[in-house]
């Protein structure tokens, strides 16, 4: 049985990996986030996915472990987490009509055998138009201040959008389900075939 650890404290990564029924725990990778100059998204989701799950493999020598990383792209720009009620309401506005496209960097290190696989998903997210009322509306009820891209796809969020284009709806989450079922299944740890 492999044990697996989850290098977040994110809520939302905990509870999408918890409907795959394995037994993990999670713990915090002290890995400093900022961008590199000149660094491109993908890039910098693929660094830090990695980055966190490396940073955990000393005090865990014997485990699979899981790294993941999000950002929001906006007009070429990446958008990070709004932390206020004003700053939500000018990314939705600013999203309002257009292509927002997450990229979600997720990396699986066994420390064991000192072994890494990691890919970067993409989804893409097209708001319909949106008016300012909408907009101060969805963050009253919702309060998405801790979201990258200012709105919960999982929540009242999918109000916001006219379409999403992507391989898996929990990427958006940020947690990319079906890769990681891929990379698992690599490593030796099939979910379907583990027992509790």
């Amino acid at each position: 049985m492999h044990q697996l650890v989850l290098a977040s404290t994110s809520p939302f990564r905990k509870s999408l990996l918890e409907t795959l029924g394995l037994p993990f725990i999670t713990a915090a990778p002290q890995v400093d986030e900022s961008p590199h100059p000149g660094e491109r998204a993908s890039e910098l989701v693929r660094r830090l996915a990695i980055a966190k799950a490396q940073a955990l493999a000393a005090p865990y020598p014997q485990h699979l472990i899981i790294g993941s990383d999000q950002v929001c792209v906006l007009d070429g720009q990446i958008t990070g987490k709004p932390h206020t009620a004003q700053a939500a309401c000018q990314q939705l506005a600013r999203a309002s009509g257009k292509c927002v496209t997450f990229y979600t960097g997720l990396a699986l290190f066994d420390s064991r055998e000192n072994q890494l696989q990691c890919c970067v998903e993409p989804f893409n997210v097209y708001f319909r138009p949106l008016s300012e009322p909408e907009i101060a509306r969805y963050i009253e009820r919702e309060r998405p201040l801790n979201c990258a891209g200012s709105f919960k796809s999982e929540g009242l969020g999918i109000t916001l959008f006219e379409r999403l284009e992507g391989r898996d709806p929990n990427t958006l989450i940020g947690l990319p389900l079906i890769a990681l079922c891929e990379m698992l299944r690599q490593a030796g740890c099939d979910p379907l075939l583990q027992t509790q």
